[in-house]
């Protein structure tokens, strides 16, 4: 269909049927308009009739080939004009196969795997008979307390960025029109949603436009410029205006600057949400506003289809601003190929094919390797096979491992911790629970202790559950569970050699672990082939190179924590810790326990002098540095070589450091290897304090290393 013919269809669509385009609701909803007795409960709350769930344009949730048929044609032989629906769900690190949670995978720092992974999903997800995924979710944060941080990968805005591009190539592929394996993505969410006030989910988001810009926004901009064919609006306010009915961020930023003629969807409720923020009056005024900040689809709230035919009656709105929104509805199905094919990718023996398959599984157990970053390691790990090794804790036998939204995974499919090691190791292995997530009882705790002493090394398996994090899963104390901490406690009596393996979805306040443990593994919730990745990393079958894509608070009470702070007018010096009146804390360092891009591994990487082939550079020079990494291990081992740059002096100040550039080499023992990153006059622009985005001239420091803190330094000068 051409775009004439779109234009031609909308012509010929009454009012009704236009605004029918612009809801969306969940599949149980439409299953239910069959027998029109069963319009009751939340539908009569809501609002919502059977009709309008016949008419509306596009479903939430509903996955499974057949389902997905049986639907699409039941709607189709209604359809006056033949315009077929969309489905959407939210595929956020898998559908079947289920890969580690998404700030895992920003912890690999590996741009292809991330893009295999979203690669992979699609094409479960399309055999299934969905057409858009509610992903990536590009939200920068910086405060563990927020739930949603599992969703993100991590604090950094550029690295961000990359993972927003790879999602988004890995999801709808070059040809989405043609290629029925692929998916429509859709990035959320716009905008700052990963600010909340105190971490609390929902909760106000209030910052200057500069670091908007600056900070939080280039994620959805990289993910948008790669093609993203949908954006969704957040929950939160922005400068005091939810993102569902901001003009200014919609209209201003996404549409007339970025120039996106794409689908933007709100979150689900967030339009009727504007009543309960004070935006709106009623639902009538949050339809109104929401249609005139470009808002094209309300998921499931009917402010739009109860409220936008009176709106038009009364002049208050503009049937153009509707035709607009179907427009791009239209193109979107259009693209996908839904006209000439409604049931586009739905097949169930395909489906049957490819989900879960050993493909796809070892592209899991992939990506649960490279995501597990090694935090602490004092000799211990790996583990010897012969060795008898207690397993104790929560996840010693636990199959809950795949984390918040893991689709349509089944957490019974996921392997054991505990039976991947039953197959590996050749000494007696016992495993004993020890406590559950949060509660212990005496009897737990004597079979862990007497398990323990009897072994050579003990493993403790630890973690939160899964819905400790995710949306709505905001916490205050973000240690691990006191029962668990106890547990550590108990145990390290005995003074054997400990290894800790923590499950969880957010950066902890380690403080009861890393001090007791010798070696500390971070496998987060790390996805349906976890126990097989974590069980190979601890024997050292396979070696650690992950490296955290968020720092680690000393203490809640230090959040939000990030490495790339700016600078105070009184800086504490780290030699005069007991000066007063500087900018600290009396009672923790100003530093995060682990910090931004920090990862051990089995080998040992040592880098030689830093070198820049000038000191001078200029838009039209630019300057190369370079920097010489040698494994003086004895195992093949994987190196994140990373490039900070600071700009000393700018017109707005600048932080500590940005990370500017990264490059992940894999070495042999003994191997030498120089990585040379290319500093362009590009890399040092920023937003000035009248929003024009440009460098200054004037000194930089460039920092080369294996994270944040421990860097080489050089200098130079842009002139």
């Amino acid at each position: 269909m051409d775009q004439k013919q779109i234009t031609d269809l909308i012509q010929q669509m009454t009012l009704e049927e236009k605004v029918a385009q612009l809801l969306q609701l969940t599949a149980d909803l439409h299953e239910g308009t069959q027998d029109q007795s069963q319009i009751t409960g939340p539908m009569e709350e809501m609002g919502i009739t059977g009709e309008m769930v016949r008419a509306s344009g596009s479903v939430l949730g509903l996955s499974g080939a057949s389902s997905i048929i049986d639907l699409q044609q039941e709607y189709m032989k209604n359809s006056r004009l033949g315009i077929p629906l969309l489905f959407m769900a939210d595929v956020i690190h898998g559908f079947k196969t289920i890969f580690p949670i998404p700030l895992a995978i920003g912890c690999s720092w590996d741009l292809q795997l991330a893009e295999k992974s979203a690669e992979i999903a699609a094409r479960e997800s399309a055999a299934a008979g969905i057409h858009v995924t509610f992903s990536p979710m590009v939200d920068l944060v910086r405060d563990p307390r927020w739930g949603r941080v599992m969703e993100t990968t991590g604090e950094d805005p550029y690295l961000n960025s990359l993972f927003a591009r790879a999602f988004v190539r890995g999801y709808q592929g070059s040809n989405l029109s043609e290629d029925k394996e692929r998916l429509a993505a859709c990035v959320k969410h716009f905008a700052a949603y990963g600010a909340p006030e105190g971490g609390r989910d929902y909760n106000t988001v209030n910052m200057s436009e500069r670091q908007l810009r600056e900070t939080y926004l280039p994620a959805y901009k990289a993910a948008l410029d790669e093609g993203c064919e949908m954006i969704m609006a957040s929950f939160n306010t922005v400068d005091g205006i939810p993102a569902s009915g901001n003009e200014k961020l919609m209209r201003g930023v996404l549409r007339d600057e970025w120039n996106f003629d794409g689908v933007l969807i709100s979150d689900w409720a967030s339009v009727r949400e504007m009543v309960a923020h004070g935006a709106a009056e009623d639902d009538c005024e949050a339809a109104y506003r929401a249609i005139r900040a470009g808002v094209d689809i309300e998921m499931m709230t009917p402010c739009y289809v109860q409220h936008l035919p009176e709106l038009i009656q009364s002049g208050r709105v503009s049937e153009a601003l509707i035709d607009e929104a179907v427009l791009r509805i239209l193109q979107l199905k259009n693209k996908l190929g839904l006209f000439e094919d409604p049931l586009r990718g739905a097949d169930p023996a395909r489906e049957s094919e490819v989900l879960f398959c050993a493909q796809h599984r070892e592209a899991a157990y992939d990506l649960a390797v490279k995501s597990s970053v090694l935090l602490k390691n004092n000799g211990v790990l790996p583990l010897d096979p012969e060795a008898d090794i207690a397993l104790i804790g929560p996840y010693a036998g636990q199959e809950d491992i795949l984390g918040w939204w893991a689709c349509v995974g089944v957490k019974e499919d996921a392997v054991q911790l505990g039976s991947a090691m039953q197959e590996r190791l050749h000494g007696k292995l016992t495993i004993a629970e020890g406590c559950g997530i949060d509660t212990m009882t005496p009897d737990q705790l004597q079979k862990a202790v007497d398990a323990a002493r009897k072994a050579d090394v003990i493993v403790l398996a630890l973690g939160e559950a899964a819905d400790m994090s995710g949306e709505g899963g905001s916490r205050t104390d973000i240690k691990l569970p006191k029962a668990q901490l106890e547990l550590v406690k108990e145990i390290r009596k005995l003074g054997k050699p400990v290894a800790a393996v923590l499950f969880n979805g957010r950066p902890l306040d380690l403080h009861g672990v890393l001090d007791e443990a010798d070696a500390v593994l971070e496998a987060w919730f790390p996805g349906s082939e976890g126990g097989a990745a974590i069980a190979d990393l601890l024997i050292g079958k396979a070696n650690p190179s992950g490296r955290l894509a968020m720092s680690f608070p000393q203490s809640v009470g230090q959040v939000p924590v990030y490495y790339n702070t700016y600078n105070t007018g009184r800086p504490m010096d780290p030699s005069k810790t007991d000066e007063r009146y500087v900018s600290k804390y009396l009672d923790s360092p100003n530093e995060p326990l682990l910090p931004f891009g920090f990862g051990l591994s089995y080998s040992d990487f040592t880098y030689g002098e830093l070198s820049l082939t000038s000191h001078e550079m200029s838009a039209e020079q630019p300057l190369k540095v370079s920097v010489t990494v040698t494994n003086t291990g004895t195992r093949t081992g994987i190196e994140t070589v990373q490039l900070y740059i600071r700009d000393i002096t700018g017109e707005v100040v600048r932080p500590l450091r940005e990370l500017k550039g990264f490059e992940q080499i894999k070495l042999e023992p003994g191997e030498s290897r120089t990585v040379t990153f290319t500093v362009s006059e590009e890399m040092l622009r920023y937003y000035h304090s009248d929003l024009s985005y440009s460098s200054d001239p004037g000194r930089f420091h460039v920092f080369v290393g294996p994270n944040s803190r421990d860097t080489l330094q050089g200098s130079f000068e842009l002139v």
